[in-house]
């Protein structure tokens, strides 16, 4: 069998494994990304990007695709609007994206929405132009079907899809881009903790009667959370969070169905609404790996956890980890370490869990409280929201961690 080399092994060709490898092949490390899909995504889903995920992105070399900077702040008042609709117990939000800090520059983002949102596809299409540039190997519909490692590297067994003999590569170490269902992190013994938060998320794109003017709404509810967040093309991609029961009922229902169904949950925030996508359902589940590395491989994104999609922080999280992992990646090869030493990489799960703990924690308090919640501490959670509101401290802590402008950040989020 014959055997391919390569520096870097990056199973997983998404978002967060291919700015991993572009990361890398910029300063010179040849990485090879095998991925299962045929190709990149074409899921509709927007994501948002938080002000430290841009300059990632930016850090990348990305800026000229993913067009100019926004310096005005049009979609920059700060405002968080709490109020209860006809005497319920329904909370609806509408957020504005606000500067990160008092005196800080223009809040700037780099995405063709000219605000932070970017579809899936467009995002994993503008990385693949990218890391191909500079040199990376991407192969897609190739399955991992085994992994061996020893002190000096790892072997991967992989097959590409549709026959064909099994091949090898051989890399100096591995890392684990491949999703919650990581087949990385089952072949190299990683655990994790994964459970259900019994709700599913129906995802789509939909055009309004009324603008969005560059603003994110949301609004909670007891049987979950509904979104829009704002595409370029004046379209919203809605994220609703829906319990289990009441998702299997949307997902039942005709177009015409489903649009009333939704004008009722929004309250017509942006007027009526008009399916302009499939509907795609996904169960949401929770995925936190006990251990982010292990010898010469190291977890990042979904692979080492999944949190809640109610504050769109997935995608952040997971560029996070792609500039940190690469960071200390580089940092040990100028020093003349070997970048694939536990040692090395325990610094990444380190740094990166701590920081991902604190976001899922919060997001999920959120959900519990706000999105599913009807006893006493709901109920001061919902007034606490009122004290953020009044409180411009308070909010700005929010704020920041939202946007990513807290916590330990690595020198491409700076």
């Amino acid at each position: 069998m014959a055997t391919e080399t390569t520096s870097v092994l990056i199973v997983g060709g998404s978002s967060v494994g291919l700015a991993t490898a572009v990361f890398l092949a910029q300063h010179g490390v040849r990485t090879t990304v095998v991925e299962r899909r045929a190709g990149t995504s074409i899921h509709p889903r927007a994501l948002h990007l938080g002000l430290r995920a841009a300059e990632v992105l930016q850090g990348a070399g990305l800026t000229e695709h993913l067009l100019a900077v926004q310096r005005d702040v049009d979609i920059a008042s700060g405002r968080i609007d709490v109020e209860r609709i006809d005497g319920t117990d329904f909370r609806a939000i509408t957020r504005r994206i606000p500067q990160p800090s008092a005196g800080a520059e223009s809040f700037s983002v780099y995405t063709p929405a000219r605000t932070g949102n970017i579809s899936q596809d467009r995002l994993d299409t503008v990385l693949l132009s990218a890391a191909r540039a500079r040199g990376v190997i991407v192969s897609f519909g190739t399955e991992l079907e085994s992994i061996e490692q020893d002190g000096d590297g790892v072997r991967a067994t992989v097959r590409d899809q549709g026959g064909g003999h099994p091949r090898t590569i051989a890399a100096d170490y591995l890392i684990g881009a491949d999703g919650a269902k990581s087949a990385v992190r089952q072949s190299v013994g990683l655990t994790a903790d994964i459970s259900d938060f019994n709700e599913t998320a129906i995802v789509a794109t939909v055009a309004t009667e009324r603008s969005h003017e560059k603003t994110a709404w949301q609004r909670f509810m007891r049987n979950g959370t509904l979104a829009f967040l704002p595409l370029a093309d004046g379209t919203s991609s809605i994220v609703w969070s829906a319990d289990n029961a009441l998702a299997t009922d949307l997902a039942a229902m005709s177009p015409t169905e489903f649009e009333t169904a939704l004008n009722r949950a929004s309250d017509l925030a942006l007027g009526s609404t008009r399916l302009v996508s499939e509907r795609i359902a996904f169960p949401l589940k929770r995925v936190g790996a006990h251990n982010y590395v292990t010898q010469r491989c190291a977890l990042i994104g979904d692979a080492a956890h999944v949190v809640h999609p109610l504050a769109g922080q997935g995608v952040n999280l997971g560029l996070l980890d792609a500039a940190t992992l690469a960071q200390l990646i580089l940092d040990a090869r100028v020093e003349r370490e070997d970048p694939g030493a536990l040692r090395v990489l325990r610094k990444y799960e380190r740094w990166r869990k701590s920081e991902v703990a604190f976001m899922s924690t919060a997001i999920e308090a959120f959900d519990r409280f706000l999105a599913h919640g009807s006893g006493p501490l709901s109920r001061l959670a919902q007034r606490g929201l009122g004290w953020v509101n009044r409180s411009q401290e308070i909010k700005r802590l929010f704020v920041n961690r939202a946007l990513g402008v807290a916590g330990e950040l690595p020198r491409a989020a700076r």
